[in-house]
């Protein structure tokens, strides 16, 4: 059994905003919040990045049309004792999925950590 960081990006909507920067405040709250609410602190949330097609450089996963922003959040989640990358990813989405119904998500990445020592 291994530890595992899996990280995940949401798709989060935010209705009547005129500001990138606002947009985002308010996906980052809501999402910690709905995640406290079901006892998930250990899931750190923070704005994506995605890369300039012109010039490839990152910049927040943020679009606003309309008074309306999709803003792109990437969620991180520790998994311990889990079989395989497969195994982890299928806890990661459950935990993380359970506590933000609706919201679709997709895995980024997932990096095997090493084992604490007390797990030895």
């Amino acid at each position: 059994m291994s530890n595992y960081l899996v990280a995940l990006e949401a798709a989060w909507l935010v209705r009547d905003v005129e500001a990138i920067d606002d947009a985002i405040g308010v996906a980052v709250s809501e999402a910690g919040r709905r995640l406290n609410e079901a006892n998930k602190e250990f899931v750190d949330v923070e704005v994506g990045a995605t890369p300039c097609p012109a010039c490839g450089e990152p910049f927040d996963s943020a679009f606003i049309a309309a008074s309306t922003a999709l803003v792109g959040l990437m969620l991180e989640i520790n998994v311990f004792n889990a079989d395989s990358e497969e195994h982890a990813t299928r806890i990661a989405k459950s935990e993380i999925g359970g506590a933000l119904r609706d919201v679709p998500l997709d895995v980024i990445d997932v990096i095997e950590t090493e084992a604490d020592d007390e797990d030895e």
